[in-house]
């Protein structure tokens, strides 16, 4: 989970900084991450959590889930050059298999 964690911040920012402008998080990207952090926490898989996409629970709201989406379709690619062991780790969970629902 602080992979996880740290995984999902480093996109935000990274999303942030390159769409946005400026070197701290806008407004918005403030709230997607607290609240990315948010649903985190209540996972309920936790340490066994699959990758979101691979996850047969949905814990996003539509909009915030639209807007994480976003995010990782831009700073997924990039993620392999400004923080490489994050986006190699998260590319070995995507190949773990989803545990049973809790």
């Amino acid at each position: 989970m602080p992979r996880e964690r740290r995984t999902i911040e480093a996109m935000i920012r990274l999303s942030c900084r390159d769409l946005h402008g400026g070197t701290s998080l806008c407004g918005d990207c403030t709230e997607l991450l607290g609240y990315a952090l948010k649903r985190l926490e209540k996972c309920p898989y936790q340490d066994r959590k699959p990758v979101c996409s691979a996850c047969p629970v949905h814990c996003y709201r539509p909009d915030m889930r639209q807007q994480v989406q976003s995010v990782m379709r831009y700073a997924g690619p990039r993620m392999l050059l400004r923080h490489p062991v994050l986006a190699l780790l998260h590319l070995l969970d995507t190949l773990r298999k989803v545990p049973d629902r809790p």
